[in-house]
């Protein structure tokens, strides 16, 4: 007769291998008890740690309380008062609902639990060891519970010296111990290493919350974003790009209050920093994403840290178009300062000054004629006489503005005010003019503008390639593209590969205003280009934007539209020794502060930059 081999595990080792995936270290531990008391309703939470949790992690609340039979039960698998069907797995609003975490940690850990409800005289102390010998006692205990894990791991060995060094773990520790804190600023927290008090948290709200766990100039160094809509609401803070980090340790997502990781969302943040963020720094935020339950899961692993969004695409583009906005609702235009170091005078960028949302008055400003508010700053025919002026045989285009502009960079005039995302100018209440300010062109490289603060720097060839960057994003976006027709055709033979890459590229070259068509023996003829292309480039144009997209596409991992028209741009843009006259550099820099990120190019280099009237002051000893 065969005999099995197949056998039902005994509970106490399936309880031990179910907190291998809940209980990884003590830090897992302090996660689920801390949850469970914010389930509570607790308004004062305290927390306790000795040997960085290797053999003790207390958490004391005062919140509901439990009976006897709940804190017998609640040690056991599967033992929940947080769901009661299937259904209420479609809408969670508690962080504990799978009934694993205390039976998981009891497992695995010298286990106490006292508590005591608020209108009640008699409290329940359980003890139990590794899950077994249970020991019920009745006591007077202070209202609330006290849940105490004791020598974690003391039973698998094996676990417990996987674990790290005590500072390691005591960091782990921290890190949950602030998301958690970070995410209800209304309660109050302690908590306690070895006797020591490293936080006390006072129930206040965000903002002091922020200072506590960070530090008092955080607020300075972030953007706050607040965008409550019907499908997703945003709000948190994100960094400026002076306070970015090496690591991602420091960008703090929650979803619903709780704490999770996201790669999804994560991306959509970083991407929505462009270029400013270079590869390898990581910008800090910390955002709270309220959603209704019904669109996200949360069940997806026992730690309940990942999660699933019901339309992960909407998800995506609103969480980017969001913090995007966010970033545009500030001056972010880096200054420089001589420092020095080492004995040495070094050029190095200073924190950006602390500016107020929706506040540019240190940047040129337009003081022209008068400009009807909430109506876009310039047209796109606006900006096709500025490029199209560069070409002699319509230079005479640039002369025929419609509108009038003299000194608009006058600081102490109308103050009309570039608002990056909607493109609006506001006129402020003072219309007069004390002083012009002026405005040069630097080796046809560079522009130099008087601002409130001192000196801007603006590169003219970048800040035609944001233009053109955003203006063909537009088009590839809305599909209206504007060709200008050749008189002649321009016909040119190119080698296989190029000519398959043109072809498969064609419907976003046409987006762009390029008319091509295709004919036998790699044979390229074009028709029509965009108004932007210079006469008599349209070949060497089409080939460049062709090699430079070929460039991003190594080198990038950005949308096809965004290498598209990042290629475009670049190669359409002006040249640095290309020849502005003042009508142009002004209307230049009137349309690059009205893009949406008018402080770096689409392949990451700077365009502005500001030199502070004290450094002037300094370097001729007027301090």
């Amino acid at each position: 007769m065969t005999k099995n081999i197949i056998n039902i595990l005994p509970e106490n080792i399936s309880n031990k291998i179910a907190a291998g995936e809940v209980v990884q270290r003590p830090e897992s531990v302090l996660k689920e008890l801390l949850e469970n008391a914010l389930d509570a309703e607790s308004k004062n939470i305290d927390v306790i740690v000795k040997q960085a949790g290797k053999s003790l992690i207390q958490v004391v609340d005062d919140g509901k309380g439990m009976t006897e039979d709940d804190a017998l039960i609640c040690i056991q698998r599967h033992a929940t008062s947080k769901i009661k069907d299937v259904r209420d797995l479609e809408s969670i609003n508690t962080f504990g609902f799978r009934g694993e975490a205390l039976s998981s940690i009891a497992a695995v850990s010298k286990f106490e639990i006292r508590t005591e409800m608020q209108d009640d005289d008699i409290g329940t102390l359980i003890i139990t060891d590794g899950g077994e010998n249970v020991i019920i006692e009745k006591g007077s205990f202070s209202k609330g519970t006290s849940v105490a894990v004791k020598n974690l791991f003391f039973n698998v060995p094996a676990r417990r010296n996987f674990l790290k060094t005590n500072a390691t773990e005591l960091k782990h520790l921290i890190d949950t111990f602030k998301k958690i804190a970070l995410s209800y600023p209304g309660i109050s927290f302690k908590f306690y290493n070895d006797d020591d008090l490293l936080y006390n948290l006072k129930g206040d709200n965000i903002y002091n919350r922020m200072r506590e766990l960070f530090n008092d100039k955080i607020l300075d160094s972030v953007i706050e974003v607040n965008e409550p809509t019907d499908f997703l609401s945003v709000s948190g803070f994100i960094a400026k790009p002076t306070f970015l980090k090496r690591s991602k340790a420091e960008q703090y997502l929650f979803i619903n209050k709780r704490f999770v990781v996201s790669k999804l969302v994560n991306h959509a943040v970083f991407s929505a920093y462009e270029s400013i963020v270079e590869k390898g720094d990581y910008p800090f935020f910390a955002l709270f994403l309220n959603i209704d339950p019904y669109k996200v899961d949360v069940n997806v692993h026992p730690t309940k840290r990942e999660i699933k969004f019901d339309d992960e695409k909407s998800i995506y583009s609103l969480v980017n178009a969001i913090v995007k906005k966010s970033i545009g609702s500030y001056d972010l235009v880096p200054q420089i300062s001589f420092n020095e170091r080492d004995g040495k005078e070094k050029l190095r960028f200073t924190e950006y000054s602390g500016s107020a949302k929706n506040d540019f008055s240190d940047r040129p400003v337009n003081t022209g004629n008068k400009i009807i508010k909430n109506k876009s700053a310039f047209s796109d025919d606006d900006i096709d006489q500025l490029f199209d002026s560069l070409n002699p045989g319509i230079k005479k285009n640039a002369a025929n503005l419609d509108r009038e502009v003299s000194h608009p960079f006058d600081e102490k005039s109308s103050k009309e005010i570039y608002h990056v995302d909607s493109r609006t100018i506001e006129q402020s209440t003072s219309t007069e003019s004390t002083h012009a300010s002026f405005i040069v062109a630097l080796h046809n490289k560079y522009i130099l503008s008087q601002i409130k603060s001192g000196l801007m720097i603006i590169d003219a060839h970048v800040a035609a390639e944001r233009i053109l960057y955003e203006k063909a994003l537009k088009s590839l976006n809305t599909n209206m593209p504007f060709s200008q027709q050749l008189l002649f055709s321009q016909t040119h033979q190119v080698d296989p590969g190029d000519f398959t890459l043109i072809k498969e590229l064609n419907p976003h070259f046409s987006k762009l205003g390029f008319e091509l068509k295709f004919f036998g023996n790699n044979t390229i003829v074009i028709d029509g280009v965009p108004s932007d292309i210079k006469m008599g480039n349209e070949v060497n144009i089409l080939m460049e934007i062709l090699d430079e997209y070929k460039t991003n596409q190594r080198e990038k991992d950005i949308d096809i539209r965004e290498k598209m028209a990042a290629s475009y741009a670049c190669k359409a843009a002006i040249k640095a020794g290309d020849k502005l006259d003042e009508k142009e550099m002004r209307l230049l820099v009137d349309q690059l502060f009205a893009t949406t990120m008018p402080y770096v190019c689409p392949h990451g280099r700077p365009i502005v930059i500001k030199i502070p009237l004290d450094e002037f002051d300094k370097r001729f000893g007027r301090t």
